[in-house]
């Protein structure tokens, strides 16, 4: 199995076009809220909402926050559809990474953005009664509340979100179910069965996955993997995703990405009382014109911490390879899947530093080669038989 040296050239130039493009849809939402904020139009809008004023408690304004956000929102994603269209459909098409029609894209757009719409309304509203009710600890219990909402959407994505999008079903009784499910039992987690996701129908590259929190959690293949990938590939794939429940990696994010939000609100709170209480730019904390404000300042501080989020994130993936490998001690076909996703998902084997550290979640695959090769030499086991180097096909 070797890295297909076309392959990658063409995963270079698809990751400077989608770097690019994120550039780009940056830009126009800095460039909406900087004007929407400084041009005196944020005012004047909530001014023109002054008939939604209606307070079911003192300075929560729901109606009015509600119009405000949404034709913020909207206002960006028509602004933003060419760009939305480019990236997410025709960009994934040139390379061969999608399948889907447009009516079937659309379809997808047009769900994923109900479902948004309706999960950062609730967001918002929650928001600003705080902001109204609890002026001086509204930070707090918005991340308590976040917390909470974080751990029920881990139980409950499996069974009510991503069938929105895609097919499962599960996969037949034969001898891959019962390693994986073998797996499984010496990881000591139980799940709750062994599922296919049916990914062919909308994209060419390969996953798979431990979903689910609690009673929810199942081992999911996508069928992009199962009719490519040997049994022993798919298996230290799974081992890899394994090893996140036994190092306890979901709890040890939610709790890391809670401290950060917690943070990051409380840094809001601070700016938020200096605009109202001190510079009197807004009517009070839950002025509807303060939430281009409010956007503002949670994105820039998700860019600020985004790279020690991706940086943690990496450790705790290289120490789920590292149990894939104890686990199954087939450091064989750990590097030939690796090889695989890297020439099937336009992986780029050896990225930028720069952009490793600033944007990759994972380690990349030439680190997650040179990783598999260290724990062979470490532990004495037979070397590989192909060639992970940079080559042609054969």
């Amino acid at each position: 199995m070797e890295i297909d040296t076309e392959r990658q050239k063409q995963a270079r130039t698809y990751a400077r076009i989608r770097h690019r493009l994120i550039l780009v849809d940056l830009a126009i939402a800095a460039a909406g809220i900087l004007i929407v904020l400084f041009s005196g139009l944020g005012t004047w809008l909530r001014n023109l909402l002054h008939p939604l004023a209606w307070q079911p408690a003192p300075g929560w304004l729901p109606w009015q926050v509600l119009v405000y956000f949404l034709i913020l929102i909207l206002a960006y994603q028509v602004i933003s559809a060419p760009l939305s269209y480019y990236s997410g459909f025709v960009l994934p098409h040139r390379f061969g990474l999608s399948t889907q029609s447009l009516k079937d894209w659309l379809l997808d757009l047009f769900k994923g953005l109900v479902l948004g719409l309706v999960l950062e309304v609730l967001a918002i509203e929650l928001v600003y009664w705080l902001l109204a009710v609890q002026p001086q600890t509204w930070w707090l219990w918005v991340a308590l509340a976040l917390l909470f909402f974080t751990v029920v959407m881990a139980n409950l994505a499996p069974i009510l979100i991503l069938p929105l999008f895609y097919k499962f079903s599960p996969l037949p009784e034969g001898e891959l179910t019962q390693r994986l499910l073998a797996l499984a039992d010496r990881a000591h987690t139980r799940v709750r069965g062994v599922f296919t996701m049916h990914m062919s129908n909308k994209t060419t590259a390969a996953n798979a996955a431990l979903m689910g929190l609690g009673n929810t959690r199942r081992i999911v293949v996508g069928d992009t993997m199962l009719d490519r990938y040997t049994p022993d590939e798919i298996e230290v794939v799974l081992a890899h995703e394994l090893g996140h429940h036994v190092h306890h990696d979901i709890w040890k994010l939610i709790v890391s990405q809670s401290i950060l939000t917690l943070g990051g609100l409380y840094l809001i709170n601070l700016v938020l009382h200096w605009a109202v209480d001190t510079q009197h730019y807004y009517q009070g904390l839950a002025d509807a014109a303060t939430i281009p404000l409010i956007m503002l300042l949670t994105a820039a501080f998700g860019l600020i911490v985004m790279p020690i989020s991706n940086g943690y994130s990496r450790a705790i993936e290289y120490q789920a390879d590292e149990y894939a490998l104890q686990a199954t001690q087939k450091v064989e076909a750990f590097k030939s899947a690796m090889t695989r996703l890297a020439n099937q998902n336009l992986a780029e084997v050896e990225p930028s530093p720069l952009i490793e550290v600033l944007l990759h979640d994972h380690p990349s695959i030439g680190k997650r080669l040179k990783h598999a090769d260290e724990y062979a030499i470490q532990h004495g086991l037979q070397a590989s038989d192909f060639n992970t180097s940079l080559s042609a096909p054969s």
